[in-house]
């Protein structure tokens, strides 16, 4: 696990509209008070390593059934290969683009691999009042466990 960032436990998560992959415009602030987040970056779509995590947010987190948490997916891809890979994949949850500015997203919560211009794997659980209560962040070639985020959705309800 890699521990980088600016945005740490206990800070109000900051604010950011990206599109989605039917083209939907998503802020973050417009779930505050409503629901809780799971915001889930990673580097690129169609990836081993990212399809193995995302499908396990499909099929295995459970935050994605809860309407009381909305699950966010981040990465540097267009909305374009979002849009083909969630269609192939059946992900319900939005896939959000930080494509332009590039990775200004990730670059804002402090997990942005400047070298390889990708997320790094990082999910920060927001709870409803918009703070972080959970972050975990490991490198492009690492899958985080998502054992911690489970326990933090969990600890939200």
């Amino acid at each position: 696990m890699v521990d980088v960032g600016s945005v740490d436990v206990g800070d109000v998560a900051p604010d950011f509209v990206l599109k989605d992959q039917d083209r939907q415009e998503v802020r973050l602030s417009d779930l505050r008070g409503r629901k809780a987040v799971v915001l889930h970056f990673y580097p690129f779509s169609y990836s081993e390593i990212c399809s193995g995590e995302l499908c396990e947010l499909r099929d295995d987190l459970g935050a994605v059934d809860d309407p009381d948490v909305q699950t966010l997916a981040v990465s540097v891809d267009s909305m374009q290969v979002h849009k083909a890979w969630a269609e192939e994949q059946g992900f319900a949850f939005p896939l959000l683009a930080d494509y332009w500015p590039h990775g200004e997203v990730a670059r804002r919560y402090g997990v942005l691999h400047e070298e390889a211009g990708a997320a790094l794997r990082a999910t920060f659980v927001i709870d409803k009042a918009g703070v972080v209560v959970h972050k975990v962040v490991s490198g492009l070639g690492e899958a985080r466990d998502h054992d911690g985020v489970r326990a933090a959705v969990a600890s939200l309800g």
